[in-house]
């Protein structure tokens, strides 16, 4: 399963992209928990109102998970790895969203924990966080069968058609193929002489 996740601020344009049907064919707000609202906005919010307290600028960690193509886990499996994060990275007692998206038949998901202890009023720290949903990533990949990625094994390996959130909104806005731009620069590279 692919994790990719975020410090952040900007509740409400958070709150917009988690609640966007031009991108997906369905989208469903899951679980709101240790909010008093229950839609996706006022939870954003109230994480925001919270975080004014303090001086953190990213009061919000932004959590996607993406299954591999041919996989289909179940919301269980989800909520399993969920579950597994939040305990490693010391988010099991914060307040979260749980929202799924559907696109072309494809499920995956996006939690949003606040990063801000209510008993000690400061953010927590996710250091080395990037790691740590790699490994779980890695054996996610392993427990479910699923074909790892070349990438996991050694780096130098990843695709270099792969690209990051950037550069896919980037393309997106200019209404280009991505990974074909990559492709093209790729090939330039390669047939130039430095």
């Amino acid at each position: 399963m692919i994790l990719k996740a975020s410090e952040r601020g900007g509740a409400k344009q958070l709150a917009l992209h988690l609640m966007n049907m031009k991108d997906n064919d369905h989208v469903e707000l899951h679980r709101v928990h240790g909010c008093i609202a229950n839609d996706i906005e006022g939870a954003l919010t109230e994480m925001y109102a919270i975080s004014r307290a303090t001086r953190c600028k990213n009061f919000m960690f932004s959590l996607s998970l993406s299954p591999p193509k041919g996989a289909n886990p179940t919301i269980k499996d989800f909520e399993v790895v969920i579950a597994k994060i939040a305990d490693q990275l010391g988010l099991d007692k914060q307040s979260y969203i749980l929202v799924f998206h559907e696109k072309a038949g494809r499920r995956h998901a996006h939690v949003v924990f606040s990063r801000i202890d209510l008993d000690s009023m400061k953010a927590i720290n996710l250091a080395f966080y990037k790691d740590r949903l790699n490994d779980i990533a890695h054996e996610l990949y392993l427990t479910h069968g699923w074909d790892v990625p070349k990438g996991f094994e050694d780096r130098t390996l990843s695709s270099p058609l792969n690209y990051d959130l950037t550069e896919y909104h980037e393309g997106k806005k200019a209404g280009r193929d991505v990974q074909k731009l990559k492709g093209v620069f790729v090939q330039c590279w390669q047939n130039s002489d430095g």
